[in-house]
C-alpha cells in the first residue's frame, strides 16, 4: 500500500482516521475555499476536497491522499464555520425545529498513477427546538466556533439533535470512513 496522507488540519478529521488504524500523515493544503459563482453545495464540496488532494502532489508524489470538505445547508443556505459567539447562536436558533444537511466531499488521489475517486455523502440533522437560554449553555460548554453548522456531534452537540438520517454518521464529522474503506479497497488496501 501506498502511504496515506490526510490533506487537512482538521484535528476531527485525524481522530477518524486513526480508526482504521494505518499509518499516516497530515499536511495542511493551502487552497482558496471561495464558492465559484453558481456553485452549488454538492460542487463545492467536492471541487474542494479534490484540490486540497491535489495541492500535496508535489510534495507527496508517491502516496494516496486523502482530501475532505464540508458544508452545512439550511434551507438552500450554505452555512459556513461561525468562527463568534454571535454567528454561532445565528446559526443554531435557525436550525431550531429545521433538518439541516451536511455535504461531505470525498477524494482519494492517487499521486502516483493520478488516479482519482471523489464523492459526496450527505448527512441529515432533525434538530429539536431549542431555546435562546439552550443555545447560550450549550455555546458556553463546547463553543463550536470552528464547526459548520455550531456544534460539536462528538460531544454534547447531540443533545441538540431530534434525530439524524444517513448512511455513514462519520460523514457528520467531516470525514466519511465507510465510503474510503469503498475507495481504499479500489486501490486494493486491505482494510482491516
Amino acid at each position: 500500500m501506498p502511504p496515506l496522507v490526510l490533506a487537512s488540519s482538521s484535528p476531527y478529521r485525524r481522530e477518524l482516521l486513526t480508526r482504521l488504524r494505518l499509518p499516516f500523515v497530515w499536511c495542511a493544503p493551502a487552497i482558496n475555499e471561495t464558492a465559484q459563482p453558481d456553485e452549488d453545495a454538492t460542487a463545492l464540496v467536492c471541487r474542494l476536497a479534490e484540490e486540497k488532494a491535489r495541492a500535496l502532489t508535489s510534495k507527496y508524489p508517491q502516496h494516496l491522499i486523502i482530501g475532505s470538505d464540508q458544508v452545512a445547508v439550511l434551507d438552500g443556505q450554505i452555512l459556513g464555520k461561525p468562527g463568534t459567539y454571535e454567528r454561532a447562536h445565528a446559526q443554531l436558533l435557525a436550525a431550531s425545529g429545521n433538518s439541516v444537511t451536511f455535504l461531505t466531499g470525498l477524494t482519494l488521489l492517487d499521486s502516483q498513477s493520478g488516479h482519482c475517486q471523489t464523492d459526496c455523502i450527505a448527512f441529515t440533522v432533525h434538530f429539536r427546538q431549542l431555546s435562546d437560554a439552550q443555545i447560550a449553555r450549550y455555546l458556553e460548554a463546547e463553543q463550536p466556533y470552528d464547526c459548520a453548522g455550531s456544534f460539536k456531534a462528538e460531544g454534547l452537540g447531540v443533545s441538540l439533535f431530534r434525530s439524524t438520517e444517513g448512511s455513514d454518521a462519520t460523514s457528520l464529522i467531516g470525514l466519511p470512513l465507510i465510503r474510503l474503506v469503498d475507495m481504499l479497497h479500489a486501490t486494493g488496501t486491505d482494510i482491516p
